[in-house]
C-alpha cells in the first residue's frame, strides 16, 4: 500500500513526486538563508555575538544548499521553486535561534528521506549530494543548540 509522500513517507515514489519534495526543500533554502542572514544581523548583546558570526556562515551554506537543490530539481526535469518558506522572526534572541533550531530539525528529517527517495529511484548522485548538505544542517543543528544551552535533539525519522 503506497502512503502519503507529502508526508515523507512512502513505499514507492515517482520522479514526479520527488521534484516536488525537493522544491519545497529548496522553498526551505530560500528561507534559511534569509533567516540567517536577519537573525545574524537582529541578535544583540555579547553573548551572542560568536553566533551572530557563525550564522553569516550558515547564510552561505544554505545559499550553496539552494544551488544544489536548484540543480536536482532542473536535472530531474523539473522547474526549480522561487518562492521562500514563511521567515518567522522575534525581538528575542532566544526565540529566533529556538526558530531556526526547529527549522534546522525539520530540514534534517526532510533530507534524509531524500536520500532514501533518489536511492529508490536510482539517483544514487543526487543521494550523495544530499548527504553532503546534511552534513552542513546537522553542523547547524548542534551550533543552534549549543548557543541555547541545549542538548543537540535527536531526530527520529518518519514512521515508515
Amino acid at each position: 500500500m503506497k502512503e502519503s509522500a507529502a508526508a515523507g513517507k512512502t513505499d514507492s515514489i515517482t520522479r514526479e513526486e520527488l521534484v516536488k519534495l525537493l522544491n519545497e526543500d529548496l522553498c526551505r533554502e530560500y528561507q534559511a538563508i534569509i533567516s540567517y542572514v536577519v537573525y545574524s544581523q537582529a541578535l544583540k548583546g555579547a553573548e551572542y555575538m560568536n553566533i551572530a558570526g557563525e550564522l553569516v556562515k550558515h547564510a552561505g551554506q544554505e545559499l550553496q544548499h539552494a544551488l544544489t537543490v536548484s540543480n536536482l530539481v532542473d536535472y530531474m526535469g523539473g522547474m526549480p521553486a522561487t518562492t521562500p518558506t514563511q521567515v518567522r522572526t522575534s525581538p528575542r534572541a532566544k526565540d529566533m535561534l529556538q526558530f531556526d533550531l526547529e527549522s534546522e530539525q525539520e530540514t534534517i528529517r526532510n533530507y534524509r528521506e531524500r536520500v532514501r527517495q533518489c536511492e529508490q529511484l536510482g539517483e544514487f548522485a543526487a543521494a550523495e549530494q544530499i548527504r553532503e548538505i546534511l552534513v552542513d544542517e546537522q553542523d547547524h543543528l548542534v551550533a543552534l543548540a549549543t548557543a541555547l544551552g541545549r542538548d543537540v535533539p535527536v531526530i527520529k525519522s518518519p514512521r515508515r
